[in-house]
């Protein structure tokens, strides 16, 4: 392995490291209604579970409701249960063939408790793209070790990894203050 493979190796994971937390935080319920707060709601849908949004068609009805239109009228039910059961804490209704899901508003107590999941989701990201610096250094250490690179390669190379690790961290960090933003607002 070279030592440009080994960068864009490390790179390549940081990347996806700040996507899956990207992910993560979209599941965190801000005070506004997001349709993709939807996506970890699985129905069973002729005995397989698809995600919600492959059975219906979700959008923004007001500033605190979610519409959720199933795709076949037999759908209803079986949709509005799944969100009730979900761990989402919401509570459905429905009109006819349309679904409404109000969000409730959040309490002071509850934003706080949000901010503090979306830190520590944070510090995971963080620790997982160190691990991957890590990975890094060591398989540069074995290539200089193994006499197929030098001692300034190796310097070279754990100086350009580690400006990679504070450019992806500087990113989680910003993810951070923005979704606790998004959650403090009223």
């Amino acid at each position: 392995m070279s030592i440009a493979e080994i960068r864009q190796t490390a790179e390549s994971k940081m990347q996806q490291s700040v996507e899956s937390f990207k992910n993560n935080l979209i599941k965190i319920r801000t005070g506004r209604p997001n349709p993709q707060l939807l996506d970890t709601v699985h129905v069973d849908y002729y005995g397989s579970l698809l995600p919600l949004s492959q059975v219906a068609n979700l959008s923004l009805l007001d500033a605190r409701t979610i519409g959720v239109a199933p795709w076949e009228k037999g759908m209803g039910a079986k949709i509005e249960k799944a969100i009730r059961e979900s761990d989402l804490g919401l509570n459905p209704s429905s009109q006819g063939d349309l679904i409404r899901v109000p969000m409730p508003p959040m309490t002071e107590e509850r934003r706080k408790e949000l901010s503090k999941v979306v830190r520590g989701e944070g510090e995971a990201a963080k620790i997982a793209i160190r691990n991957l610096r890590r990975d890094a250094n060591e398989t540069m250490k074995k290539l200089v070790k193994d006499k197929l690179a030098s001692e300034d390669d190796d310097r070279r190379s754990q100086d350009d990894i580690q400006k990679l690790t504070d450019r992806m961290i500087v990113e989680v960090d910003r993810l951070v203050a923005s979704k606790e933003h998004d959650i403090m607002a009223v």
